[in-house]
């Protein structure tokens, strides 16, 4: 004998303040696009750190602030950005997600394939916090022009 476990219904997802779910709104919203549905999932006073030695390396402020710093600026230098979210790892407000980004750098046309983790912190159904651990140099590498001769 097993246990069964009914999928939630797709209107108990979009409102579900737990933490897993939450962070899985932000990674369909970037996905689409969907820059007010992944503002959505963020408080007013989110800090959002993207890594040192990443091109947009520093930490932002607002809703407003990140998807303008971050998810539109990654839209004018890379097409077909995703980051892909594999695993999650729950422990109460704190959610770590061991995903991929993969992109084509518009300038360079190199292709991008990097391992990456998150680091959530989701409260009162929002996330508040958010920490990228990635390897920068494959970034760096997809988005250097290949030198002549070499």
């Amino acid at each position: 004998m097993g246990l069964s476990r009914n999928a939630p219904a797709a209107a108990d997802f979009a409102d579900s303040p737990a933490p897993a779910d939450v962070v899985r709104r932000q990674y369909l919203a970037s996905a689409a696009g969907d820059l007010e549905a992944l503002r959505a999932t963020l408080a007013p006073d989110v800090e959002w750190t993207e890594m040192a030695g990443f091109p947009l390396a520093g930490t932002y402020r607002t809703p407003h602030g990140v998807t303008a710093n971050v998810m539109q600026q990654l839209g004018k230098d890379w097409d077909d950005w995703i980051a892909h979210d594999d695993t999650y790892v729950v422990d109460g407000e704190n959610v770590v997600v061991l995903a991929r980004y993969t992109a084509r750098n518009k300038a360079t046309g190199k292709d991008l394939a990097a391992r990456v983790a998150h680091h959530f912190i989701v409260r009162g159904g929002l996330i508040v916090r958010f920490e990228q651990f990635v390897d920068t140099a494959l970034v760096r590498e997809a988005a250097t022009p290949a030198t002549p001769g070499a």
